[in-house]
């Protein structure tokens, strides 16, 4: 009997251990998904951006300007928090001073260049960055300069070289036809043998004598000279309408002050370099009536003219010199082109330079198949009771009649070599 139990219970037992080994598992709910781990921030990128300008020396005075025009953008972007690339960038500016000396000028370029900088801004003088621009180009780094006209600058078939003034062949040009417009006969034509002040020279020449004007003496000196009373006694024996000097205010301020002493009754005209605060105190009382030209509109005249203006003469409490507009925008235009490229690397964003189309304070800046500035207009101003007046504007898409009553204010920063 007891073994008839055993039988029926171990059968009922492997009957239910069977129902068990049939009997599905209840899937176990299966575990969210691990939400994605957020991409790790970029470290922040510091571009690098050399500025060169004359910050000692008889041109101190305009290189400080250039040099506050970067710094017053540089401070603008990184405000901003711009990103590049993915990463936020800060904008570090590297100045270095050329003394507007050409073999300084390569120097400080290779000591740029050997510091990897992203781009370069400048250099003020024509005569130094038409050398230092080399240097650029066989590194691959992209050049602005808001001041250096001449034309062979832009003319070596470099790439990297771009510049948001009007060049000495349209400012040439306009002073020519300004003199013809004022009846002038004849000229006495003095140049300071840079690459400025004699390419500025050349091209007034050729625009002066294309309308009729007689070049009755021709003289030179240097950017460094301050006596010029053997060349002006004469230039006062052939009695000119007018006196040209191609040259900076350094030197152009004493010259019209000797004139008048001399008695030289010669107006005196000059290109961007003169048309600065810094003529008119050096020239004192012989600036007056005198005339100078700024490549672009007056500040005052362009609608973000006055705001800039404003910001500067607060920033650094100092009125504008010259070109310090054109430096400005010589920095934004750099950014924006790495900002459309998406890339601080000198061979990425290059390509976008040359196509840039940026709305600055100078002019909707766009540039050639050269790198010059499309249709580059040049102002004309008077010194009248130590203040520049606008005249008139000469070529370029913003060419005007002469105003009828001249309004009295810098010009956006010019030119220079």
């Amino acid at each position: 009997m007891q073994a008839k139990l055993s039988v029926v219970a171990l059968s009922v037992a492997a009957a239910l251990a069977m129902t068990a080994c049939g009997k599905k598992e209840e899937p176990k709910p299966a575990a969210a998904p691990a939400a994605p781990a957020a991409p790790a921030a970029k470290p922040a990128v510091v571009v690098k951006l050399g500025h060169v300008a004359p910050m000692t020396g008889p041109q101190a005075h305009l290189g400080k300007d250039n040099e506050n025009g970067a710094r017053l953008a540089v401070e603008e972007l990184n405000a901003k928090g711009l990103e590049i690339g993915g990463a936020k960038v800060t904008f570090e500016l590297l100045g270095e001073d050329d003394q507007a000396d050409p073999k300084q000028g390569s120097i400080v370029a290779q000591k740029l260049v050997d510091a990897k900088v992203n781009g370069v801004i400048g250099h003020l003088n024509s005569g130094t960055t038409i050398p230092a621009s080399k240097l650029y180009s066989d590194a691959g780094i992209p050049q602005i300069s808001g001041s250096a006209t001449n034309p062979k600058y832009t003319q070596q078939g470099f790439k990297t070289a771009f510049r948001v003034m009007a060049n000495d062949v349209q400012q040439g040009k306009a002073l020519g036809e300004f003199a013809a417009k004022q009846g002038v006969k004849t000229v006495a034509i003095v140049d300071d043998r840079t690459a400025y002040g004699q390419g500025l020279a050349d091209e007034f020449r050729k625009a002066a004598e294309a309308a009729g004007i007689k070049v009755v003496a021709t003289e030179y000196t240097n950017d460094k000279a301050t006596d010029f009373k053997a060349i002006l006694t004469k230039i006062k024996s052939t009695k000119p309408d007018l006196v040209f000097f191609g040259g900076m205010d350094a030197q152009g301020g004493p010259m019209v002050k000797q004139m008048k002493e001399l008695g030289v009754k010669a107006k005196f005209l000059g290109g961007d370099g003169v048309c600065t605060p810094e003529f008119m105190k050096l020239g004192g009382e012989a600036s007056e009536g005198n005339f100078c030209s700024l490549p672009g509109m007056p500040l005052e005249k362009l609608a973000k003219g006055p705001e800039f203006k404003d910001k500067f003469n607060k920033k650094f409490g100092a009125e504008i010199q010259l070109y310090a507009p054109y430096v400005y925008d010589a920095v934004m235009v750099m950014a924006d082109s790495m900002k459309r490229a998406d890339s601080a690397d000198p061979a990425k964003y290059l390509p976008a330079v040359g196509q840039a189309k940026y709305d600055g304070v100078t002019a909707l800046i766009e540039f050639d198949e050269f790198g010059d500035l499309k249709g580059g207009a040049i102002s004309m101003y008077q010194f009248k009771g130590g203040k520049l007046e606008y005249v008139l504007t000469l070529g370029g898409p913003a060419a005007e009649a002469p105003a009828a009553a001249p309004a009295a204010a810098p010009a956006a920063a010019p030119e220079k070599k």
